[in-house]
């Protein structure tokens, strides 16, 4: 199996992969989005975002003045390289979100929506019930 040869399209005898190099092959995408997805929890851990939101309103801040003058950094860098003009792009607006304000209003809809979910699904039971209980009459 391992040592079998197949003909290529020009007819010529081509060795087969071995069943590791298939695994391999299709594993690689599977090592390369996992390790990506481990670096953006790691970053998310270091940069304490989960933690209180002073901290993530802050790195908000902080990604907001450094990501623009990195855009154009590249853009410049695509410029040179290809030698495309792109055009100057006009200046991002200043947005002010409270991500703080959001953050509780949105904790407080689910929390508020978990709390009574026990005493609805026991409502939303009995009316399903007693509709059950007409037709079949």
């Amino acid at each position: 199996m391992g040592g079998e040869c197949v003909l290529s399209d020009s007819g010529q005898e081509a060795p087969r992969n071995p069943w590791f190099l298939q695994g391999w092959k299709a594993s690689r995408m599977f090592l390369i989005k996992g390790s990506v997805a481990g670096g953006a929890v790691y970053l998310v851990y270091d940069q304490e975002l989960l933690g209180p939101s002073d901290k993530s309103q802050a790195a908000l801040q902080k990604a907001g003045e450094v990501v623009p003058p990195a855009v154009y950094q590249f853009s410049q860098y695509v410029c040179q390289q290809t030698g495309l003009q792109i055009p100057q792009l006009p200046a991002p607006p200043k947005i002010y979100f409270p991500i703080r304000d959001s953050w509780n209003a949105g904790i407080m809809t689910v929390m508020s929506a978990l709390s009574v979910a026990p005493s609805k699904a026991r409502e939303y039971s009995k009316e399903g019930w007693e509709y059950v209980k007409a037709r079949t009459k």
